[in-house]
């Protein structure tokens, strides 16, 4: 087959999905901003052919390149796996004559509230929500709904952007800086209470072939607010024969049919509380912050293989079998300002050294990420362990005793 990728060398681990695509013999087609020159000997060998433009999310730049390979080949697919890429790939994709992802899928798929829309009609569980244009509209949705609330870009990736207010004034200074940002029209949506996790699939003809589940402590926006808080996201190894993973499934399921989601990787967030499972929003793409490692080493499965073994052959490669469950947690710097030195790291490989993945430890005179930018912007270690509850106890016994001084 062959496969037309977008942007194969930023960010860095997007040359893993050309890797993988070449691997199971596909002929890989990459259109990107970087030179040629730029992409190193390794994934420019990995590629076919390359097309360089000025922005990947320029339809019109996209189509020509697409319409550039297609004169010299059959193109049986084109792919994205950053969100914002995605929309101008479906467009390309319309087009220029390739299957994929719709633009109404997409469209559906990056818009929270008509994404919300779409799955309430369809009889899921979501938070109320709303696309608002004005600050009158914004106050309406909050004497409707009640604080507090979630306002999130409405196409935004993740948490980026997301903030929480609890009354009138925190609205309106939240409102402001949207408005300063440029944003003319937000997502505003009810502050759902519970424990926070997401849902991942890697999908053919719109049945599921791969999944797993991976559960945020704390949730993400206290983590993004509390620079005190070493937060952690560990991906289960307990899903099979678990009624409460049994509806996170069926959720997923339910979500991916009701908007149009065929081949394709997916990323579900949820939220689990008083008012059972909730559905949050969904990306049709991989996961960032190195998701895709974690589930390759909790199954001794390399998921980016299996990801290109289903784009191109249409079927998976190898099962998960989940032997382990595995975790990141994050180590925040204790000021802004530029790395210093790091106490405990000897101590903690010492006890755990053996179920220790990788890290990333920022050498001195680096300069510190602010806590909002994420949870791999500062120091990290990543751990795997045959049981959830131990890995769980390692990952906060590494917030606790790995200290990251700066100053």
């Amino acid at each position: 087959m062959n496969i037309v990728f977008i942007e194969p060398a930023f960010p860095a681990n997007q040359r893993l999905f050309v890797y993988a695509l070449a691997s199971v013999g596909a002929n890989v087609y990459g259109i990107g901003e970087s030179g040629e020159q730029e992409l190193g000997d390794d994934l420019r060998g990995a590629m076919k052919a390359y097309y360089r433009v000025s922005n990947v999310t320029d339809v019109g730049q996209l189509t020509e390149a697409v319409q550039f390979f297609q004169r010299y080949a059959w193109i049986d697919g084109l792919e994205a796996t950053v969100e914002a890429h995605t929309m101008a790939a479906a467009q390309v994709r319309e087009a220029t004559g390739i299957p994929g992802t719709s633009v109404h899928t997409t469209w559906l798929c990056r818009d929270k509230p008509s994404m919300k829309e779409a799955l309430r009609r369809a009889g899921v569980p979501t938070a109320a929500s709303a696309a608002v244009d004005t600050a009158a509209e914004a106050k309406e949705f909050a004497d409707q709904i009640g604080y507090p609330l979630i306002l999130k870009p409405r196409a935004g990736a993740g948490a980026s952007g997301t903030v929480r207010v609890d009354d009138d004034g925190e609205l309106a200074a939240a409102l402001q800086h949207f408005g300063e940002t440029g944003a003319s029209s937000i997502a505003v949506e009810e502050f759902v209470q519970g424990h926070e996790g997401f849902y991942d699939t890697i999908t053919v003809g719109g049945h599921v072939a791969h999944d797993w589940t991976t559960h945020y402590y704390p949730n993400v926006l206290e983590a993004m607010r509390s620079r005190w808080i070493s937060p952690q996201f560990v991906t289960t190894n307990r899903m099979e024969g678990n009624p409460f993973y049994a509806e996170v499934r069926e959720l997923g399921r339910r979500v991916i049919e009701a908007l149009g989601i065929g081949t394709s990787a997916t990323h579900m967030e949820w939220f689990y509380g008083p008012k059972g499972l909730k559905f949050s929003e969904i990306g049709a793409r991989p996961p960032g912050v190195g998701c895709w490692d974690l589930y390759s080493a909790s199954n001794d499965v390399d998921v980016y293989r299996e990801w290109a073994h289903i784009i191109t052959h249409g079927t998976p490669e190898r099962p998960m079998r989940r032997p382990y469950a595995a975790g990141l947690v994050a180590l925040r710097p204790d000021h802004d300002g530029a790395i210093q030195g790091y106490s405990g790291v000897d101590a903690f490989m010492a006890r755990y050294g053996r179920w220790v993945l990788d890290t990333n430890f920022p050498g001195r005179g680096s300069a510190t990420q602010p806590v909002e930018a994420g949870y791999m912007a500062n120091a990290w270690l990543r751990m795997r362990h045959p049981d959830y509850d131990e890995l769980r106890r390692m990952l906060d016994d590494a917030g606790a005793t790995i200290h990251v001084h700066a100053g």
